[in-house]
This record gives structure tokens, C-alpha cells and sequence, in this order.
């Protein structure tokens, strides 16, 4: 069952790659081109793509409007593809951040303990304290204003690299805090001291020792992370603060849709469906990742196989 929604996700991941394709080859349109005074041939006669009333024509089921069109006339294929690329880039840069500030931030903790360990542990309970998406807000709301600047590294407001750290930010503590009570074992272990014994620095011992023992806890986190990550994504760009319409993303699409949820609903079912079928997907193999690598779950799971 794992690898079978594993196999799933990657094929959602190459309908991401080939949106161009589909937009210059199948679709010839791109994914911000109105088109609310256009016509289109239904079974022989011509019909608006946007009625008088406001209505947008749903899913053709061919190349042109394959999935219907918008309040603007534009293709809900391409933007659905488009904002696929945007999502899973997104969510997996927000994954890939997050994994490498919580793994050092982990290490640092678990291994010197005492006043470290102290001010890594009230910080992250302090992030820890706060919702999920109140603090994604937050953050992406301050931060949309102005961009953000530390010395010579800039952030432009409204780009997607302020989507990436303010996700990236807000789950660090989710993956940190596993991580340092591994180590806060680990350093204790024969392996360690044996390290220390041979003239090996702090900073040998944890990425030559420490590092190396943590790898499956990494392993199973990452897939989990990249599906809270994506939708947290959608949940900020449904509220606004993430990805900066025109350009598509789901949670923006989604918001779009519902307005028309009565007289257009595949606006919004479309890039609700692509959601969840995305963080089903890494969920499902993220739990048989961790059955893979957890001896203890394996073993439970066989003794209750018939």
C-alpha cells in the first residue's frame, strides 16, 4: 500500500514536470491568460467561455479546457499543473529547510546539553505553543509587508522564498524535538565515548557518530514534512498570505472556487482533489516508511498477521 501511494505521488510529481508540455502542446494557452469575451465550440456551436452572468464553462474532458475555465477565462488545467509546480516546490524546499535547521538545531542541543540544550528547548517550546497555521499567518502577514533583509541576503515581499522560511520555520520544533531526545541518549552510548576517547571535537562526533545513528529518524520524518508542509501552503494561500495571485497555486485556486461553489464547482473541487490525493499520498507512505525502519512496529505488525 506504501508503495503503491508512493508510486502515486511520483506520478503527480511528473504532471507537475510537464505542465509546459501540456500548456504549449495540448492546452495553447498559459496559465495567466484571460479570456472572458472568448468563445469555444461545444458539439457544433459556438459558447462563451464566461457567460453574461458570470459563469465560466466547465470541464470540456478535451485538450482546450480539459477541466473548464475560471471566472477569467482560464484554463483550470494548466493553472491546476502550474499550481502543482508551485505547491510541491514549495512544499518540498519548506521540507528540505526545515529537516536541516532541526537536525543541527537537534544536534547542538542534545549533545551540549545544559544552558544550550536550555535556550533550544524554550525556543522551541515557544514555536511549539503557537497553532500551526496562526503562526504561518502571522509570520507570512509581517513578513509580506516588507520582504525580510539579514545582511547582504534579501527577500522580496510576495515571493516564494518567504512561503518556503515561514514554513520551514514553523515546523522545526515537529522534527527538532525527536531528533534531540535521540541524541540526549545517544551521547551517552559506547560509540561516543569511544570518540571522545580517540581525540575526536564535538563537531567530528556529531556528523562522523551521532549524525550517521539518526539517519532513519530523518528518513521518516522527511516524507511527513513534506505533506504538512504542502499543506500549510495551501492553507496560507487560501488565506492569502502565501502564494500572490496571478500566479496559480492549490490553496489560492481553492479560494478562488469557493464563491463559485454553486454555479462553478470544479473550480474549487479540482485543486481540493489534487490536495488531498498529494497529502494522502505522502501520509500513507510516510507510515510504511516508518514501519520500515521501526523494528518495533515491524514486529507488532507481524505477530498480528494471520
Amino acid at each position: 500500500m506504501a508503495l503503491a501511494f508512493g508510486v502515486l505521488f511520483v506520478v503527480l510529481v511528473l504532471g507537475a514536470l510537464v505542465a509546459p508540455l501540456w500548456a504549449s502542446t495540448v492546452a495553447d494557452r498559459d496559465p495567466n491568460r484571460t479570456n472572458e469575451t472568448g468563445k469555444i465550440e461545444v458539439d457544433g456551436r459556438q459558447v462563451d467561455v464566461v457567460s453574461l452572468e458570470g459563469v465560466p464553462i466547465g470541464p470540456q474532458w478535451r485538450g482546450e479546457y480539459f477541466l473548464g475555465a475560471d471566472a477569467n477565462g482560464r484554463d483550470v488545467m494548466v493553472r491546476l499543473l502550474y499550481g502543482a509546480r508551485n505547491s510541491l516546490l514549495i512544499g518540498l524546499a519548506a521540507a528540505l529547510l526545515t529537516t536541516i535547521l532541526a537536525t543541527i538545531v537537534g544536534l547542538v542541543a542534545g549533545y551540549f546539553g545544559r544552558w544550550v540544550d536550555a535556550v533550544a528547548r524554550s525556543t522551541l517550546d515557544v514555536i511549539w505553543a503557537f497553532p500551526v497555521i496562526l503562526l504561518g499567518v502571522a509570520l507570512g502577514t509581517s513578513l509580506a509587508v516588507g520582504g525580510l533583509q539579514i545582511g547582504p541576503f534579501e527577500l522580496e515581499a510576495g515571493s516564494m522564498a518567504i512561503s518556503i522560511l515561514v514554513i520551514a520555520v514553523v515546523y522545526v520544533p515537529y522534527m527538532a524535538r525527536p531528533i534531540r531526545g535521540e541524541v540526549l541518549a545517544l551521547r551517552e552510548r559506547e560509540f561516543v565515548e569511544a570518540a571522545r576517547a580517540q581525540g575526536a571535537g564535538p563537531l567530528r562526533t556529531m556528523v562522523g557518530e551521532l549524525l550517521p545513528n539518526l539517519t532513519s529518524t530523518i528518513i521518516v520524518f522527511a516524507p511527513l514534512m513534506v505533506a504538512n508542509a504542502i499543506l500549510l501552503e495551501a492553507a496560507l494561500s487560501f488565506l492569502g498570505v502565501g502564494v500572490v495571485p496571478p500566479d496559480p497555486s492549490w490553496g489560492n485556486m481553492i479560494d478562488a472556487g469557493v464563491d463559485k461553489l454553486v454555479t462553478a464547482p470544479h473550480l474549487a473541487i479540482a485543486p481540493g482533489l489534487m490536495l488531498v490525493l498529494t497529502v494522502l499520498a505522502l501520509n500513507v507512505f510516510g507510515d510504511g516508511v516508518r514501519d520500515a525502519f521501526d523494528p518495533r512496529s515491524s514486529a507488532a505488525w507481524g505477530t498480528r498477521r494471520p
